[in-house]
């Protein structure tokens, strides 16, 4: 068992952490060697433990809903202001709803989901002993420590930094404590995704170390038994693949509405700081500007990690047909109608299950979208400041009539 599950381990310590958050349940519920009783109490534990992290986010919200109602009183702001700071409120405690509400109805997929990674993983090692076998399983620690390991730290680390000040003089040391709590949490949604994004993209890059192997067998290979024997292991590799992508459609449906609702949160928040920014400008004792503008940065990278890491997977996967059509032009693929079959079908395959990374079809989560979201919040970021332009438009004439009747 130990020996089958080598990606989750080296992923075990990460889930951990996410689980202390109340973002996904530990890793150990899975495992069937665990006593059935001592499970059950464990699972028990800790659903209360997640319900009091999702009370502590809901009041949390609550207190920067009346601390955002006081702060817009002191300085008599138009309600525009109130109401997008209330929907970015309101969404923050969706969001912890439906993150809570997604481990519960999705406790057996995740658990599938796990069984799918140590099984494949078994069988893609498995298929590439007769190859020379891997080359080598300290990667993997290695690539999941570059990109998630080093920006787990740097957000854990500078969130405080970019959003502790900027809550403003109306919420209390020990609320603001708890609310950067709350949004370092929603904020690890994100990496808990990269982590299995990881993990399918080292798949992936196995199956495609088998497949180049293949290839250089297939060039000096002669022999009819041994072409028939690399056909089979070609089926095979294609069959994997094929469960490879069928893996990424259940990460899909787990993690569809926690990623929408990131995307959401995060591109609502950065309005809601752009407009304070905008509403303090002129305010020479705002000591949070350049605070303001870390916290926009830290929320566009997140996603932009969880982009480019799909993004270099889909990658990863569409390199496939290149080495397929390298194989076919190969003598061999011409003189054995078995494999040049075999081929025909491994390249329909890739044509019909295209590999997306998507939050159940309402977009995609690459590079392409996220500079889809970018345009986005300058669209709205463009619209926001000519509002505010025509509010101090108005205000300055009122206030020049006002002056011009008094004379």
């Amino acid at each position: 068992m130990k020996g089958r599950r080598r990606l989750l381990a080296a992923a075990r310590p990460y889930l951990q952490i996410f689980s202390v958050f109340a973002l996904t349940p530990p890793p150990n519920f899975f495992d069937r060697t665990t006593n059935r009783r001592l499970r059950r109490f464990l699972i028990v534990g800790y659903g209360f433990y997640s319900l009091i992290l999702l009370g502590v986010l809901i009041c949390m919200s609550y207190v920067n809903v009346l601390a955002l109602n006081a702060e817009i009183e002191q300085f008599k702001l138009e309600d525009f202001t109130r109401a997008m700071g209330r929907v970015q409120k309101v969404v923050l405690a969706s969001m912890g709803i439906v993150i809570h509400l997604n481990m519960l109805l999705n406790y057996r997929r995740l658990g599938h989901i796990y069984e799918d990674i140590a099984d494949l993983e078994m069988e893609i090692d498995d298929a590439s002993q007769c190859f020379g076998g891997q080359p080598g399983h300290n990667s993997f620690r290695y690539r999941l420590a570059t990109n998630c390991g080093l920006w787990l730290v740097a957000l854990v680390g500078l969130m405080p930094r970019f959003t502790i000040e900027a809550m403003g003089p109306f919420v209390s040391w020990p609320s603001k404590i708890l609310s950067e709590l709350v949004l370092i949490m929603l904020q690890l949604k994100c990496l808990e995704y990269c982590v299995f994004v990881v993990m399918v993209y080292e798949l992936v890059l196995r199956l495609r170390h088998t497949l180049r192997q293949l290839q250089v067998e297939l060039a000096d290979c002669n022999q009819r038994d041994m072409l028939q024997a690399l056909c089979v292991a070609l089926r095979r590799n294609q069959q994997l693949l094929g469960r490879v992508w069928r893996l990424v459609g259940e990460l899909e449906k787990y993690f569809t509405l926690p990623m929408m609702f990131l995307f959401l949160f995060n591109g609502l928040t950065i309005l809601h700081v752009v407009n304070w920014a905008y509403i303090n400008q002129f305010n020479p004792a705002d000591c949070c500007r350049y605070v303001r503008l870390g916290n926009c940065v830290l929320l566009l990278i997140n996603p932009l990690v969880a982009c480019y890491l799909s993004q270099r997977c889909v990658n990863a996967y569409n390199s496939f047909p290149r080495i397929l059509h390298q194989i076919r032009c190969l003598s061999v693929a011409n003189n054995f109608p078995a494999l040049s079959m075999g081929l025909r079908e491994y390249c329909l395959q890739l044509q019909h299950l295209r590999l997306l990374f998507t939050c159940g079809g309402f977009f995609d989560i690459n590079l392409k979208n996220f500079g889809g979201l970018i345009v986005t919040i300058l669209g709205y970021t463009i619209i926001l400041v000519q509002f505010k332009l025509q509010a101090v438009a108005e205000e300055k004439g009122r206030f020049d009539l006002n002056n011009s009747k008094s004379f």
